[in-house]
């Protein structure tokens, strides 16, 4: 229940800082150009809070937090259109260029919140991992990965991180792209490996199973997380934190080489010598592994399991060490968006991709857990693709908007009112069709999978 309120609260943090931001570009760029502003929300539907502003305008927060809008003085929606015509500051009197300039202004305003998002983001410093692998499975063992490797490049995009490391070969898995991955290895040899992407099964990302049949999974420390009551482990007195560092006199690396051992040398006697490090000193427990069968396979365990690595990786820059590298996250996660947006609309990738308010909720929680640098992330992603999405040549959306003064320009003349009523039901009636996909695709995933 915590995560559910914690859910609501930061969606609703997000959106209206987002929202926010959105709708100032358009407010902004409309007063610059001496357009009237009657109101500014925030949200839509009945106001739950007005203020009338010295300056003429209404500022209100909306009932429905999903989106916002700026209201111009505008002939079209009056009750007398030809009176309002001849006021100053009439929105349809503002040349063709500058009414572009307003509709793009929102987008334009997202995307430049991105930019400062990533920098302060980048300057605060984000916690993050090494992007070192354990034990490689499913393909990446088929592409010859080993256990210790670290990822260097992906797609030919340097990686200093697993978070960053696993969404680059994100990117390429939605769209079944083979990628190339460099990486060096325990022995300090660089190399270059395929990760044949192509391979996966479609049901691996209906069911939101990318990574594990993608077999990359982050290296886990030697250390003892947890423990199974009434397995060897408990029973001898191994504990929560015990760093284990040899198994009969096997020197251990991470916790998949610790099945490995238990796996190998209880096969031989099951009576095992676990030494481990426990306060600074070398503790020795001997352990009984027991046997067990799974789907056929005889497995040897003790009960245990890993703990969470600590986040041993620090993305931080300088305040002017942080501006090409914000202006280079916003170019290649722009470039990202549009190409999935296309994959979508072309095939390429599944509609099962789109996510709705419920995904968007659930990361904005954890992500503000996770710390500010994470959070800041967040925000810049979700703002670049509100501001890209917006750019589409939909109507209803700024991208419909600009479509229209763009035919303006080449005719001469505005669409007529029939063909603006009829381009807003058909605008509204894809976007709904987006939302409800998106709405389904979270419903499965969330509740009925």
């Amino acid at each position: 229940m915590n995560s559910f309120f914690g859910s609501v609260w930061w969606f609703l943090v997000t959106l209206g800082i987002l929202v926010t931001f959105h709708e100032f570009g358009h407010f902004w760029v409309a007063r610059r150009f001496g357009v009237r502003v009657l109101r500014f929300s925030v949200g839509f539907g009945k106001p739950l809070w007005s203020r009338k502003g010295k300056d003429g305008v209404e500022y209100a927060i909306g009932t429905i937090p999903l989106g916002g809008y700026v209201k111009f003085l505008d002939a079209r929606e009056a009750d007398n259109p030809d009176y309002v015509a001849q006021q100053a500051g009439e929105f349809n009197a503002a040349p063709v260029w500058q009414r572009m300039a307003i509709a793009a202004a929102g987008p334009a305003f997202n995307i430049l919140f991105t930019l400062f998002a990533f920098w302060a983001m980048l300057v605060i410093g984000r916690p993050d991992y090494q992007p070192v692998i354990g034990a490689p499975r499913a393909l990446a063992a088929q592409a010859g990965f080993q256990s210790g490797d670290r990822l260097v490049s992906v797609g030919g995009e340097a990686v200093n991180s697993m978070s960053n490391a696993m969404f680059e070969i994100a990117q390429s898995a939605l769209v079944h792209r083979d990628v190339a991955i460099s990486v060096v290895d325990t022995q300090g040899r660089s190399a270059e490996r395929l990760l044949p992407l192509s391979k996966l099964p479609a049901q691996a990302l209906e069911n939101e199973k990318i990574f594990e049949a993608i077999g990359l999974v982050q290296r886990l420390p030697a250390v003892v997380g947890s423990l199974s009551a009434g397995m060897p482990a408990a029973r001898s007195g191994l504990q929560v934190g015990d760093h284990i560092v040899r198994i009969n006199g096997q020197t251990t690396t991470d916790f998949d080489n610790i099945s490995a051992l238990i796996s190998e040398q209880a096969a031989k006697d099951p009576h095992l010598d676990i030494v481990v490090q426990r306060n600074g000193a070398d503790v020795s427990i001997p352990v009984v592994a027991e046997k067990s069968e799974v789907e056929g396979v005889t497995r040897w365990r003790i009960g245990i399991g890993p703990a969470p690595g600590s986040t041993d990786a620090l993305e931080r820059y300088g305040p002017l060490q942080a501006v090409p590298v914000a202006l280079h996250e916003t170019w290649k996660n722009a470039r990202n968006t549009v190409s999935m947006i296309a994959s979508i609309v072309t095939g390429a990738a599944s509609s099962k991709n789109l996510s709705s308010v419920i995904t968007i909720a659930q990361v904005a929680n954890e992500s503000a857990h996770q710390g500010l640098g994470w959070f800041l992330w967040f925000l810049g992603m979700i703002s670049l693709s509100l501001g890209i999405l917006n750019l589409l040549p939909i109507p209803v959306l700024d991208g419909g908007h600009l479509l229209y003064y763009l035919i303006e320009l080449v005719k001469g003349s505005p669409l007529s009112e029939k063909a603006l009523v009829a381009g807003q039901y058909v605008g509204l009636a894809l976007i709904l069709v987006l939302m409800s996909v998106a709405l389904y695709n979270d419903i499965v995933r969330n509740f009925l999978s």
